[in-house]
């Protein structure tokens, strides 16, 4: 099998696919039904198998419907630095469209989560089912994008998302007056631990981005709170007013962009 001039090895497979283990690539019913259905691979089409870790490997679309592995494994490194981008959740399928859109463009790591003025409320049933959600659309995304590197989808806890884990403690949720529900106080510590380790909010009237500015927080439609605000470093995504998904999606445009040397820190 040839690749096609100019494209990096993986990316001139006919598609690629997530898996667990590169020793012995097994697809998953829904990439087996992606690859048949939707892709219509023919027997003996390559398929790139990653491990969303910077693993790949090059594999056959076999008569038997499974992954044939062909040579060895590869170990691409990780981008230069990790980039990430917070966004306070909105309503219906935005967040899926951000995620989406932040996967392809090469974002490391994503935290959803609640503003002080957030319209938008998860309790924890429904974070379990949104985040398991938005984690299928960024491993889609992951594989349609080529990218060799699955982001990180961290949970919307205590006001914040950490890498994943709690910052401040309790999961948001639960109903009034319960005591695993995080306060006012509670959300705005674990915001302002979040921004002492140099994220910066996304509003009007702030800074250009600078390639220094690694964490970029997007609020509600709503804005941010003065409480959140006060004494934080603000950068502007333009000159005009943008919809909450917008926002997201941009502060992530200039972040990879910045990241890959093709946009200046001047811009504004």
């Amino acid at each position: 099998m040839e690749s096609v001039a100019g494209l990096t090895p993986w990316r001139s497979a006919a598609a690629q696919v997530l898996v667990s283990n590169l020793d012995s690539p097994e697809l998953e019913p829904d990439d087996l039904h992606h690859l048949q259905r939707v892709l219509r691979l023919r027997v003996g089409q390559e398929v790139c198998a990653t491990d969303g870790a910077g693993g790949w490997r090059s594999c056959a679309f076999s008569a038997s419907h499974e992954l044939e592995a062909l040579g060895e494994t590869h170990q691409e490194l990780a981008p230069e630095y990790p980039v990430t981008v917070g966004f306070a959740v909105v309503k219906g399928e935005r967040p899926e469209l951000i995620v989406q859109k932040l996967t392809e463009l090469g974002v490391d790591r994503i935290w959803p989560f609640m503003a002080q003025r957030s319209v938008v409320r998860w309790d924890e049933e429904k974070t379990v089912k949104q985040l398991e959600r938005l984690r299928r659309v960024a491993r889609e995304s992951c594989a349609q994008s080529r990218r060799l590197w699955l982001p990180e989808v961290g949970a919307a806890v205590g006001g914040f998302a950490l890498d994943g884990a709690a910052v401040g403690g309790s999961a948001v949720g639960g109903s009034a007056g319960d005591s695993t529900r995080p306060g006012r106080a509670e959300r705005l510590a674990s915001f302002e631990q979040v921004r002492n380790s140099g994220a910066v909010l996304a509003n009007m009237g702030g800074s250009a981005l600078k390639r220094a500015d690694r964490i970029v927080l997007v609020g509600p439609e709503g804005g941010w709170d003065l409480a959140e605000s006060e004494g934080a470093t603000c950068v502007t995504l333009g000159e005009h007013v943008l919809r909450a998904e917008t926002a997201a999606i941009t502060a992530g445009v200039l972040l990879t962009a910045l990241r890959a040397g093709i946009a200046t820190e001047n811009l504004r």
